[in-house]
């Protein structure tokens, strides 16, 4: 499905959201590992590729295996405000910082929400794109452990959850272990399918099998298909327009 540029449109997608759609399968080591990130650390990563609609049925799955209400994204942390009201009234969807399009908030993410219980959500991208990609990240990790938000499932994109450093530079995941060193990331791997970041788009991978499982001494959802999530997105003449000078 393409990019939705209203809000009435959003909103019904939303309503339509199926949270039953896809069940996680889980191996026991692997929920055991996880667990224990949880519960040394008060914090575990996942990591993602925005834009794919069964992101927030992957989060809604480990957030009930786990036991966790608690959830940390890499979202603008401007838009916090505008998200309290979303989970207190379903209202707030109508700034224009939910409209950038990149895929990382999609209409599966607010129905998902819903369908947890005492959920409460901390936003933790503060918008510092200062061409320093190791800046940014040290200053996502700081958000969130300042956020005292433990325990929580913390979610960003792939590049951001990685416990050690990348060709990009020192991620967010890195910064988080130096200061709780059982901090365990999980990797969503991908197969084939379609997802939506500025526009719709097409990967081909291979993914051995679905669900969370070891694999590398790794910990990985493996997700052999997937398909593109329905994004709010507004032209950048439309969001210049809204967003003011």
């Amino acid at each position: 499905m393409p990019g939705i540029d209203t809000l009435d449109g959003l909103l019904e997608a939303v309503a339509e959201f199926d949270t039953h759609a896809y069940d996680l399968a889980i191996e026991t080591p692997a929920l055991d590992r996880a667990r224990r990130s949880i519960d040394e650390a008060g914090l575990l990563l996942l990591g993602e590729v925005h834009g794919v609609k069964e992101n927030p049925l992957i989060i809604l799955g480990l957030m009930r295996a786990l036991g966790l209400t608690n959830l940390a994204l890499e979202w603008p942390a401007d838009l916090q405000p505008q998200l309290d009201a979303f989970l207190r009234s379903g209202k707030g969807l109508d700034h224009p910082l939910w409209w950038i399009g990149d895929g990382r908030v999609t209409a599966g993410h607010f129905a998902t929400f819903m369908a947890i219980p005492g959920l409460r959500v901390r936003l933790f991208d503060g918008g510092m794109f200062t061409g320093d990609w190791s800046q940014r990240d040290a200053s996502m990790a700081r958000r969130v452990l300042e956020a005292h938000v433990e325990p929580a499932l913390v979610v960003a994109g792939n590049a951001h959850t990685r416990t050690s450093w990348t060709d990009l530079g020192l991620p967010m995941g890195a910064c988080l272990a130096s200061a709780r060193p059982s901090l365990e990331s999980v990797r969503i791997d991908y197969g084939t399918g379609t997802f939506y970041t500025i526009g719709p788009r097409r990967s081909r991978g291979y993914s051995a099998r679905a669900g969370l499982r070891i694999a590398e001494n790794e910990l990985v959802v493996g997700l052999p298909e997937f398909s593109e999530a329905t994004v709010p997105h507004l032209s950048v003449e439309l969001l210049r327009e809204r967003l003011g000078p």
